[in-house]
């Protein structure tokens, strides 16, 4: 099993660490951020979006909302999520969580602890990690298949 690391020395350095990420995490369209508050799920998520093409000022933290939709210069369709608030599963089911994970369209979820009874077994866990000198790790391992 691989393991993937991508350090993150700067906020100038995240256009690049997010195409990068794009490009090793191949077909996976499950992709769950596993970080401490503050650590930059959503700076992250957010690179990776204007990398796909999302507009500027579509991408937001979607704490209130659970999920927000955007849509990429493909067309395709990109869910963001933040289980932030969730205290329930039933409230996770209740937005419809497994049509969107379904959809084959890229789900990247913030605070998926809330919900991890709920992520199916292919879900790529990804680890935000800050260094004492503010540098952040992305890192994950590649499922088993």
């Amino acid at each position: 099993m691989a393991t993937h690391k991508i350090e993150i020395p700067s906020l100038a350095a995240l256009p690049d660490a997010a195409e990068r990420f794009l490009k090793e995490i191949g077909d996976n369209r499950l992709i769950a951020f596993y970080a401490p508050m503050g650590a930059g799920k959503t700076t992250f998520t957010t690179a990776l979006c204007h990398i796909l093409g999302v507009r500027d000022d579509a991408v937001s933290s979607p704490t209130f909302a659970i999920v927000n939709e955007y849509k990429a210069a493909s067309g395709d369709m990109v869910y963001h999520f933040d289980f932030y608030r969730i205290s329930r599963l039933e409230e996770a089911l209740d937005i419809g969580l497994y049509d969107y994970l379904d959809s084959g369209n890229l789900c990247l979820m913030e605070w998926p602890e809330n919900i991890e009874p709920l992520l199916p077994e292919e879900t790529l866990k990804v680890s935000i990690s800050v260094n004492p000198d503010g540098t952040r790790i992305i890192s994950w391992e590649d499922p088993e298949n």
